[in-house]
């Protein structure tokens, strides 16, 4: 199983920026796709944006033109760089990897808080 581990969270002002950080114990070339998923109180884990081995990218609309992924592939580390930021966009954000295999691996989460 792949380790991650997410950083980057933190409290923000509507119309902020913050940009999270999530850091794979193995090779994220190897994986077959990574992405972000949040979750907000009372709310279903939904996906935010994912990227796959390809390097096509894929966005919820609710955040599509604001939210960028990249990955940087040398230091296995998947990015989530979030401009504009609105109340709604407040949950616990999730680092996903599936691996070739199709087995998935989840970080623990780091909380995103945009609040006036």
């Amino acid at each position: 199983q792949v380790q991650l581990v997410e950083s980057g969270g933190g409290l923000v002002q509507p119309g902020g920026y913050l940009r999270l950080s999530c850091s794979a114990s193995a090779s994220i070339v190897s994986a077959y796709r990574m992405g972000w998923y949040r979750q907000a109180p009372g709310k279903e884990r939904e996906l935010v944006a994912r990227i796959n081995s390809g390097g096509a990218r894929e966005y919820a609309e609710s955040v599509k033109g604001r939210f960028t992924i990249s990955r940087a592939n040398g230091e296995n580390t998947l990015y989530l760089e979030m401009n504009n930021l609105k109340q709604e966009d407040t949950a616990i954000y999730y680092c996903h990897f599936m691996s070739r295999s199709y087995f998935n691996s989840w970080g623990q989460g780091t909380q995103v808080t945009v609040s006036p």
